[in-house]
């Protein structure tokens, strides 16, 4: 999609005959819907997928976000829940039953890992982890019973790419499902479903709403598939989205295109500063040059967000502390995706992690203006 069909969906798209002429979409913040006869009560009943019964199922002001995003991502349609593991739950468990095998990467969110090694291995799924920059060895894990490829590009702290047309037409030589995270990147800079793969997962909280208010995930793809995992896991699982939440998503995505610029930008400026910092042994970001995946960054991806993870000059959690401790803008916590500035060192959650791991800090660059934060930075590291 070109910048003119991005802003159309953003602000116009499935917005035309709003009722009463509104211009904001308005919030449906209702739990049940009637019914003027017996015979609408019972069609309504018979096929929830494509009526409005009980919020737990569809919801005019979440339809409407939903469309949109389906849009954004080239997808046919997109299903909202009530957190981003919940959405990669369900697209998991919807196409998987026990003695099933799934490929995931390695570097994943850790409640997706977490899902495949505690959840499913309890029902006699197996997961094999792979490091998901090389095609070949994603293939020569492939068994006869791999039902899933589960990827997230770029991955988490590490910041590893997958070629995602390479591995889709592995996938589909195989009949094998293909979901991506595409929380880091966004529809705004990389659309996976045009490159091949089948379902695109969200966590809502960061991007997509964009303010830190929030928490919600989507699962876009084909028609048929998000009407699967609708009836068999949505319904029963009952991870809904409420309408207000909707109602923010939508309030946030006017300004989607605005705010992944300026991220972008920023992040840029950010990013070379430190990669010549005597403190600092290396920056991981896709559309950094030092990146060893860099030209693939460049093909797949028409621009990158404002997480990434530094490597400092030492692997002493007190230093590292010390670090963080100085920082006046970037604040201390998890998630990411809105305004605000972040720190997330890895030792903090792995105070056990190998040597070469230890020294990573991941960073969220905000909306604020870049020069303070490397003025920010430049302080912290002064003493490390």
């Amino acid at each position: 999609m070109n910048n003119k069909e991005i802003t159309y969906v953003l602000h116009h798209y499935k917005e035309e005959d709003l009722p009463f002429g509104a211009v904001s979409p308005p919030i449906f913040q209702t739990s049940i819907f009637s019914f003027k006869s017996f015979h609408d009560f019972s069609r309504a009943l018979n096929d929830e997928t494509n009526n409005y019964l009980y919020t737990r199922g569809n919801n005019p002001t979440v339809n409407i976000l939903e469309e949109k995003i389906a849009a954004l991502e080239q997808g046919e349609k997109a299903k909202f829940f009530a957190s981003g593991v919940a959405a990669i739950a369900s697209s998991v468990l919807a196409f998987v039953r026990s003695g099933d095998h799934i490929i995931s990467v390695k570097d994943c969110y850790s409640w997706t890992q977490t899902l495949f090694e505690r959840y499913l291995s309890r029902f006699g799924i197996e997961t094999t982890f792979v490091e998901g920059t090389n095609v070949d060895e994603i293939e020569d894990m492939i068994k006869p019973n791999t039902k899933i490829i589960y990827l997230e590009s770029p991955t988490t702290f590490t910041f590893k790419l997958q070629n995602l047309r390479q591995i889709a037409v592995v996938a589909k030589k195989q009949g094998i499902r293909t979901i991506v995270d595409n929380s880091w990147a966004t529809p705004y800079f990389q659309q996976p479903i045009n490159m091949g793969i089948d379902l695109v997962v969200h966590s809502a909280s960061k991007y997509l709403g964009g303010h830190s208010d929030l928490v919600a995930g989507v699962v876009i793809g084909k028609r048929k598939e998000i009407e699967h995992i609708f009836k068999t896991e949505f319904l029963n699982i009952g991870a809904v989205i409420d309408p207000f939440t909707a109602w923010l998503i939508l309030r946030g995505l006017r300004t989607l295109h605005i705010r992944m610029q300026r991220h972008f930008e920023s992040t840029m400026k950010v990013t070379k500063y430190l990669s010549s910092h005597p403190k600092v042994e290396r920056v991981i970001y896709p559309f950094l040059n030092s990146h060893p995946q860099f030209e693939l960054a460049k093909r797949q991806m028409s621009g990158g967000s404002g997480l990434f993870s530094i490597k400092l000059i030492t692997g002493n959690i007190n230093r590292i502390s010390k670090f963080v401790d100085k920082l006046r803008y970037f604040k201390k916590a998890v998630s990411w995706g809105g305004y605000e500035s972040l720190v997330f060192p890895y030792v903090i959650s792995h105070p056990d992690a190998p040597k070469d791991l230890r020294s990573l800090v991941r960073l969220h660059i905000g909306l604020e203006e870049p020069e303070m934060l490397i003025k920010d930075l430049e302080n912290a590291l002064k003493d490390l």
